[in-house]
């Protein structure tokens, strides 16, 4: 049976909890904005929308978690192995690449810290926010983001940032496995299509515009 995302606010154990909520942002970084060393594109259109979550999330006093990648020798994914070992500047550790996209992050925030994120620490970026690793595609593999989260009570994640077919994508489907209610932005989310959420609403996942998320927000 399929279900529409009306159907799905409807269940109980699906419902976003905002007050409870947490967002993040997923390979948002210069690198893979239009221009950047491996350009993904509508990444450019999409930014506007995730530094307005951002904000909402901020004036909410909601936590901010900025999922970066960093390509540091072998640990990465197959798939970038051959492009990686030829050479390619890709979100490099310390590049300016590799740091998020300015618009995204709060006034003041320093630059990432390479060592600390590679050992798996959560890099304050600014009150209530931070930046962490992962090592591939999902947020949840390999890294402490469970814990982070539940730490601090959050039972709803929203989900923005680049590429939807590869990393969002995983960071939805993970977070379901783990009982996070789960909200993707469907307009701040680079290469979503109406298929990509329909096949996420089929796991229980929410979808909904950027700016009515973060009212909801907001209101909570």
């Amino acid at each position: 049976m399929d279900f529409e995302p009306a159907d799905l606010a409807a269940d109980p154990w699906l419902r976003p909890e905002w007050g409870r909520a947490a967002l993040l942002t997923i390979d948002t970084q210069i690198d893979f904005v239009e221009n950047g060393a491996s350009p993904i594109p509508g990444t450019a259109a999409v930014l506007p929308a995730v530094a307005g979550l951002a904000r909402a999330f901020r004036a909410a006093g909601r936590p901010v978690v900025h999922v970066v990648r960093l390509y540091d020798g072998a640990d990465v994914d197959l798939a970038r192995r051959t492009l990686l070992d030829g050479g390619a500047p890709i979100v490099r550790p310390g590049s300016p690449g590799s740091q998020p996209a300015p618009e995204i992050l709060p006034p003041g925030a320093p630059p990432l810290d390479p060592a600390a994120l590679l050992a798996g620490g959560f890099q304050p970026m600014g009150p209530g926010e931070w930046a962490m690793w992962k090592p591939r595609w999902g947020a949840f593999y390999r890294t402490g983001l469970e814990a982070f989260l539940r730490g601090l009570d959050v039972s709803t994640v929203v989900v923005a940032g680049c590429n939807f077919p590869n990393c969002p994508r995983a960071a939805i489907l993970q977070a379901t496995e783990r009982d996070f209610r789960v909200v993707a932005a469907a307009d701040a989310i680079s290469g979503a299509d109406g298929r990509h959420l329909a096949e996420a609403a089929r796991i229980g996942a929410l979808h909904a515009p950027a700016s009515a998320i973060a009212a909801a927000v907001i209101a909570a």
